[in-house]
């Protein structure tokens, strides 16, 4: 790789960062006016079918529908998108934006066990270890007088755990089973069809349906500019992966993290206590410690719906 070319690679990455980490203030925005998880999860989903269509059909990807990859567009379309967003969307709104970013940055720590349970790994003490500052991060969060506004509400924060628990179980259902000879963009697109058929009626019988008819507010314009950022973002991060490689790419899951943060302080004006700044310092080192060496990422490019779990795993 030149100098020049890095440099390219480099601004892609801090584009894709940003994107990423501006899905988590878009959604405390889409919850803020009584939304709930249903009804949004449906037209997000709905909204990223759309836009996948129209990069497959651009790139010319057709869309396999035989037993195989049917089961891999429900089981992705299930711990990738309804189960953990529906958590997510039910914390961001108890939970500040930039806690919810720290949060989802539990994504790698959490997929180490889960891949020790299936075989896929072997130990390590410096894994270990960032497994145990990230928990100790989480405990700092959870402490009393962790904001400025007062304690955070612990049940919420271990909701907002799930949806990070459940994307790493993706990730490594994807390294232990295999996605049926599909690549990433047409693994998206297929749980993301299958995903809003079976939020469909959740949404419906739930009473949480959102009509989809104007006027749009803050909160709706939030939702569709969210779900379009993530379609895009993940796209370029498939394509960055392609070019520079999942060794490089892999580096973005920092950056989405800390404009999580960024993104929440400057649309939201959150402020947090001393003690939620050291919780992401400790969250950013136990990340670096679970990642895994430079042969075995090599070996997987992690798949999913949202930085979060794509670029973490």
């Amino acid at each position: 790789m030149t100098g020049r070319a890095a440099l390219g690679f480099s601004l892609v990455l801090v584009v894709l960062g940003a994107g990423w980490g501006l899905t988590m203030p878009l959604t405390k925005i889409a919850v803020s006016t009584g939304y709930q998880h249903f009804g949004l999860l449906f037209w997000q989903l709905v909204i990223g079918a759309v836009v996948m269509t129209f990069l497959a059909v651009v790139r010319g990807l057709s869309l396999p529908l035989g037993a195989a990859q049917m089961r891999v567009y429900v089981v992705i379309a299930l711990i990738g998108s309804v189960l953990p967003n529906s958590a997510s969307y039910q914390a961001a709104v108890h939970l500040p934006s930039g806690i919810m970013s720290i949060l989802l940055s539990m994504i790698p720590i959490w997929a180490f066990p889960i891949a020790l349970s299936l075989g896929l790994d072997r130990f390590e003490w410096r894994r270990f270890g960032g497994l145990c500052v990230g928990l100790t991060a989480v405990m700092l969060i959870v402490l009393p007088g962790a904001t400025l506004a007062g304690g955070i509400p612990v049940l919420w924060v271990f909701v907002g755990l799930i949806s990070g628990l459940f994307y790493a179980f993706e990730g490594n259902y994807v390294a232990r089973w295999g996605t049926a000879g599909l690549d990433a963009i047409q693994v998206l697109w297929g749980a993301s069809i299958v995903g809003s058929i079976i939020a469909l009626p959740l949404a419906l019988f739930s009473g949480q349906w959102i009509d989809p008819r104007p006027s749009y507010g803050a909160a709706e314009l939030a939702l569709m500019l969210s779900a379009t950022i993530h379609v895009l973002v993940y796209a370029g991060y498939v394509w960055l992966v392609g070019r520079a490689g999942p060794v490089f790419a892999v580096q973005v899951s920092f950056l989405v993290t800390l404009f999580g943060v960024f993104w929440a302080r400057l649309i939201l004006s959150e402020d947090y206590a001393p003690t939620v700044w050291i919780a992401l310092m400790l969250m950013l080192l136990g990340m670096f410690l679970v990642q895994p060496r430079r042969r075995r990422v090599e070996d997987h490019v992690p798949l999913g719906d949202s930085v979060r779990r794509s670029v973490h795993d």
